[in-house]
């Protein structure tokens, strides 16, 4: 068992893997000018399990050995604060942005052991053993996992035997002695061309007919047939400019398997279709629990942005701006009570703490509905600079610079500190990095009409139904 340092990871990726980027073999995705960066944001983890700093919190040592707390099972509500409090300050070393190298991976990880166990039971299967060989050999090894879980889906009004081609849901198409074959694509693949694992999920559920595309399983990154088409948003760019995206990146992929090879003790569901939908819900409220923690540094880093940057224009004191701050203060602390209060009032099965879906998709239909409102009040206090501000190159002209501190600099603020700030304020309002945030926070970890829809499912109406008979004088017949 070992944990992998930084280098040790990154030398790990070099194992001939076909990623594309604009059209493009990458070679090697460690030095590639783009996909690099993400390497490098992933290695964050890695680092926080060796810095002493850090490890108290990034590491665990029980009776497994010592080991990335991402692979501690959770067994308490204290695990899952552990865990969230883990997920919060990796993120904030991120500038915002997720790392998610191991966070995904294991949210996937606890939700196949908990549906493998109750497979086992009921269907009499025996997949809990490779659910639990697959983990081990994951944690042992330091892994990082990817999960592709969305399908490309073709026309969404249909079901995957409906569509033009059979391919739009992956599928499997042949199976022998040795395992099974996986054709298809997914598409959102987070973090796929730094991973050393993908673990394929359903992504809805299915129905008799539909058995090969209940499938869930785990494949190398270098495996056959595997090919990850990166996406091009977002390039980065200058540090002055774009303090975050300059060193923080997640590439996403076109996942596309073409006749890849699976053996059978990597086949975590194959055929089940009453269990497909079932894996995808509970691997999701993992991953919405993930999902608020690891947005809770950006919305801190909104109140802490609009404070500076009131500060800076003079206008703390100005009763709207303290009208906006304690509105955004607000839905920053809410977000942080409603991811705890899921972990406390986490619900056990099979000895394994599950956050509660109930509270977990409330923060998380929360967060996401008040997303944009939260951007207008940070934007509004900050200024039109946001977008019209001085360049780098016109700071590092002598001349341009003496003007723009005459003219942009105040008492005790200098002019390139005020750009700064609002350069850090563009990147999460305003820029390609904004955009890229602004899309996560409505459709990543699953819709807002999703979220809705697991509240209402969730939600125990009886007591409030009958506390309204009662009071309105109406008798339960």
């Amino acid at each position: 068992m070992a944990l992998l340092t930084a280098e040790e990871y990154k030398q790990s990726l070099r194992d001939g893997r076909t990623v594309y980027y604009r059209g493009e073999l990458v070679n090697d995705v460690t030095t590639h000018p783009v996909i690099g960066l993400a390497v490098e944001h992933a290695a964050i983890d890695y680092r926080m399990a060796h810095d002493e700093n850090e490890s108290s919190l990034a590491v665990v040592n029980d009776d497994n050995g010592r080991y990335s707390r991402y692979y501690k099972i959770p067994r308490t509500p204290e695990d899952l604060l552990k865990r969230g409090a883990l997920i919060e300050r990796a993120t904030t070393l991120g500038g915002t942005l997720v790392v998610l190298i191991k966070e995904i991976g294991t949210d996937a990880l606890f939700a196949l052991h908990l549906i493998a166990a109750h497979m086992d039971r009921s269907h009499g299967t025996n997949y809990l053993p490779r659910v639990e060989q697959f983990y081990a050999h994951c944690r042992d090894n330091d892994l990082a996992i990817a999960v592709a879980q969305t399908d490309v889906k073709g026309d969404r009004g249909k079901g995957p035997s409906g569509q033009n081609h059979p391919d739009y849901y992956v599928r499997v198409t042949a199976q022998d002695a040795d395992g099974i074959t996986l054709s298809g694509a997914k598409i959102h693949t987070s973090v796929s061309t730094n991973a050393h694992e993908i673990i394929v999920l359903p992504t809805r559920n299915f129905s008799a007919g539909e058995e090969s595309y209940a499938i869930a399983c785990a494949v190398p990154a270098n495996a056959p047939g595997l090919t990850m088409l990166a996406s091009g948003y977002g390039r980065g760019g200058n540090e002055f400019e774009h303090p975050i995206s300059a060193h923080h990146k997640m590439m996403e992929t076109l996942t596309v398997f073409e006749n890849v090879k699976v053996p059978w003790d990597r086949v975590f569901l194959n055929g089940e279709v009453e269990m497909a939908g079932p894996l995808a819900k509970t691997f999701v409220e993992f991953h919405r629990f993930t999902a608020v923690s690891y947005k809770l540094p950006l919305v801190d880093l909104f109140v802490g942005a609009s404070h500076l940057m009131a500060e800076f224009n003079g206008i703390l004191k100005a009763g709207h701006v303290r009208d906006k701050l304690a509105k955004l203060i607000s839905y920053a602390q809410i977000c942080r009570g409603m991811a705890r209060e899921a972990a406390r009032e986490a619900k056990t099965i099979d000895q394994i703490a599950v956050p509660n879906a109930e509270l977990i998709n409330i923060a998380k239909l929360y967060f996401a509905t008040n997303y944009h409102q939260a951007l207008a009040w940070v934007q509004d206090i900050a200024g039109g600079l946001l977008v019209t501000g001085p360049s780098q190159e016109d700071l590092k002209d002598e001349r341009l610079s003496a003007l723009i501190e005459k003219y942009l600099g105040a008492a005790e603020i200098s002019a390139e500190n005020r750009l700064r700030l609002m350069n850090l304020i563009a990147e999460i309002t305003a820029t390609d990095f904004a955009g890229y945030q602004a899309v996560l926070a409505i459709h990543a970890e699953g819709s807002i009409e999703a979220e809705k829809m697991t509240i209402w499912r969730q939600h125990d109406i009886a007591p409030s139904v009958n506390y309204a008979k009662q009071l309105a004088g109406i008798k339960n017949d």
